[in-house]
C-alpha cells in the first residue's frame, strides 16, 4: 500500500471541462482521523462507502502532510504559514491561539464577496479577538477549545446535547455533535446557494473522549476489536454517513459542479490501530503522525485520479485563492504555494521542496526536538535520522551514516527554517481582551492559562495573560468546584490584590468595583486552603 501509493501517478489530464466560474468551497476537517481510518486505504474493517466514494471521485494527494497535532493544523490551514509564525505551538495551556494580526481563509474569501461560515473545532481562541468569528467567519457554530467535554467547555458538557457557540453566543443543542455540525453545514449551504460560499465543516470526531451511540460502536466490537477502537470506527461510520448527507444535499440543490469539495485530516490517529503500515501516531513526525487523507474533488471539472507529489496544510490557502480568484491581499508571506496546476494535471514544473514539520509541549518550541525534514524522496527526523521513503516508506531503515552529506544539507535546511519562524514574533502568546464591546463577560478558562503549575488536574494553579482595553470599572467573578472546607479567594493583578473568604460549600465569589489599568494585564486568581493553593476553574471578568 505505501510503495504504491508513493509512485502512482496518473498519464491522464485532471481537468475535464474548463472551470466556468470561481467554485463555492466546502473544506471538512476531521480530528484525529489518520491514514488507515479510510477504507479504501486497505482497512478491512472499518467500513466508509461514502467517504470511499469521495475518494473515487476526487484527485486524492496520497503525499499530503499535516502538522502532528490539531490547532497547529489549524493555524496552517487558515494563514497558508508554519504554525510557529501564527502563535499556535501546541493544543492548550494558552499555546494554542492565533494572533489576530494573521489575515485567515475565511477573511479574504469573505473579502472577495463569498458567504463564510465554520461548524465545529477551531481551536484558535475563545474570546475575543481571537474567536472565529473574529476572524473572518460571518456564521459560526463551534465548541470551545480543543473539543468538547474539556475545561474549556461548560461544565458537564457532552458530545451529546451540546451547549455550542453560536456567533459567540451560548447555545444549547440537541442531537450528536457531528450531526449537529453537518446539519448546520448543509442548512448554510442551502441559504446561500445563490452566492459564492466557503463552508468548513471541522469535526470533532473521532477525537477522544470518543462517545458515540452504540449501535455504530456494536458492530466494530462484535468483529473483536478493543472498546475504544470499536468506539472511535463507530465514530467513523457516522462521519461517513453525515459526508454521505452533505454530499446528497450538494446533489439535491444542483451544485456539485459549482462546488469544490475537499477532505483531510488534522494529524494521525491518538490510538494504536491500522494505518497502512506507518511508523507513528498523532504527536509523532513520523509518516503516521503526519501524513494524512487529503481529497479534492469537483464534479465535472477534476477527473479523478492519484497525484503524490509532496504537499501539506500549508498548500491549502493558496491553492484556494489561486481556484477561486480571491485576492492574495493584503500581501503576507505565505510559505505554502498553490497545488492548483498539480490538481488540475497541468505539466508544469514543479522543482522538488523540502517541508517542515515540528511539534512538543512547552510554552517555546525547541531546536532539534519533535521535528521533521521531509523532501519528495527522503525524511530527516530530529536532526540525525534519515529515511529514503521511496524505499523504507515505514522509515525503519536510518541511512545517515551511508548518506551524510544529505543529512548535514536537510539539517542545515532544518536550522534555517527553525530560526526563520522563530523570528517572525517571538513565541509570547496573543492576549485575549478585556472591556471591548464585542465580548461581555469575558470568560477565561484553563484552555488558555499558563505557568509552571498549570494543567486540567484539580490541584493546579495558573494565570492568564490579557489585554485592558476598556475603562472599566470591572465585575471578576471566581469559578470553582464547591469548597471542601473554608479557605480563602484572591485575586491579583499587578499591584493589585484582592482577597475574599470562601466558606466551606461555596463555588464562586465576586470581586466587584475592579479598577484594571489599560494595558497588558496578568490576572492571577488562586484559593488558599490552609497550606495549599490551587487555581480557580473559571474567571468571568464583566463591564460594570
Amino acid at each position: 500500500m505505501l510503495r504504491r501509493d508513493f509512485l502512482r501517478a496518473a498519464a491522464a489530464p485532471a481537468l475535464l471541462a474548463a472551470p466556468p466560474k470561481p467554485p463555492n468551497v466546502i473544506l471538512i476537517l476531521t480530528d484525529d482521523q489518520g491514514y488507515g481510518d479510510l477504507g479504501c486505504h486497505g482497512n478491512d474493517r472499518l467500513k466508509t462507502p461514502h467517504l470511499d466514494r469521495l475518494a473515487r471521485e476526487s484527485v486524492e494527494l496520497t503525499q499530503f502532510h499535516s502538522s502532528p497535532v490539531c490547532a497547529p493544523t489549524r493555524a496552517s490551514l487558515m494563514t497558508g504559514r508554519y504554525n510557529y509564525r501564527t502563535g499556535a505551538i501546541d493544543t492548550y495551556l494558552g499555546r494554542a491561539m492565533m494572533y489576530p494580526e494573521e489575515t485567515t481563509l475565511a477573511e479574504r474569501f469573505s473579502a472577495a464577496g463569498y458567504r463564510t461560515g465554520i461548524f465545529g473545532k477551531w481551536h484558535l481562541g475563545d474570546n475575543y479577538p481571537l474567536r472565529s468569528i473574529d476572524q473572518g467567519f460571518q456564521e459560526s457554530l463551534v465548541h470551545n477549545g480543543g473539543g468538547i467535554g474539556q475545561p474549556s467547555d461548560p461544565p458537564g458538557n457532552h458530545y451529546f446535547d451540546p451547549v455550542l457557540q453560536h456567533n459567540g453566543k451560548p447555545k444549547k443543542c440537541s442531537g450528536y455533535c457531528t450531526d449537529i455540525f453537518t446539519a448546520a453545514a448543509m442548512q448554510f449551504v442551502e441559504t446561500n446557494r445563490g452566492r459564492p460560499f466557503f463552508a468548513y465543516l471541522a469535526t470533532n470526531a473521532p477525537h477522544t473522549p470518543a462517545e458515540i451511540d452504540d449501535r455504530y460502536a456494536a458492530p466494530y466490537r462484535s468483529l473483536g476489536l478493543d472498546d475504544i477502537t470499536a468506539r472511535i470506527y463507530g465514530m467513523i461510520a457516522n462521519l461517513d454517513e453525515n459526508v454521505g448527507r452533505l454530499m446528497a444535499k450538494l446533489n439535491a440543490l444542483d451544485l456539485e459542479r459549482e462546488t469544490l469539495v475537499i477532505f483531510m485530516t488534522d494529524n494521525g490517529p491518538q490510538q494504536k490501530r491500522y494505518n497502512a503500515g506507518m511508523r507513528g501516531l498523532k504527536g509523532s513526525v513520523y509518516e503516521g503522525g503526519i501524513r494524512v487523507p487529503c481529497l479534492f474533488r469537483w464534479k465535472g471539472v477534476l477527473r479523478p485520479r492519484v497525484m503524490n507529489r509532496l504537499a501539506a496544510h500549508i498548500d491549502v490557502l493558496p491553492t484556494l485563492l489561486e481556484v477561486c480568484g480571491v485576492s492574495r491581499e493584503p500581501e503576507a508571506r505565505l510559505d505554502g504555494r498553490s497545488l492548483w496546476p498539480l490538481i488540475k494535471g497541468e505539466d508544469a514544473a514543479w522543482p522538488d521542496r523540502t517541508l517542515y514539520f515540528q511539534w512538543h509541549r512547552g510554552d517555546v518550541p525547541e531546536l532539534y526536538r519533535g521535528c521533521a525534514a521531509r523532501s519528495q524522496r527522503y525524511k530527516l527526523v530530529n536532526g540525525r535520522e534519515l529515511y529514503d521513503l521511496m524505499k523504507d516508506p515505514a522509515e525503519q531503515n536510518d541511512i545517515s551514516s551511508r548518506e551524510p552529506e544529505l543529512a548535514a544539507r536537510m539539517k542545515k535546511g532544518y536550522e534555517d527554517w527553525f530560526h526563520d519562524v522563530s523570528a517572525t514574533r517571538g513565541y509570547d502568546p496573543p492576549r485575549m481582551q478585556l472591556g471591548t464591546p464585542h465580548e461581555n463577560p469575558v470568560i477565561l478558562t484553563r484552555q488558555d492559562w499558563r505557568g509552571p503549575r498549570a494543567g486540567w488536574d484539580p490541584d493546579s494553579l495558573g494565570y492568564w495573560e490579557t489585554e485592558v482595553v476598556g475603562p472599566g470599572p470591572y465585575r471578576v467573578r471566581l469559578r470553582f468546584p464547591p469548597a471542601q472546607t473554608a479557605g480563602e479567594a484572591q485575586f491579583q493583578s499587578g499591584d493589585l490584590v484582592l482577597k475574599q473568604a470562601v466558606p466551606a460549600g461555596t463555588d464562586s465569589v465576586t470581586f466587584s468595583d475592579v479598577k484594571l489599568p489599560p494595558g497588558k494585564a496578568r490576572l492571577e486568581p488562586a484559593l488558599r486552603f490552609g497550606e495549599k493553593t490551587v487555581g480557580v476553574h473559571y474567571v468571568d471578568v464583566e463591564t460594570q
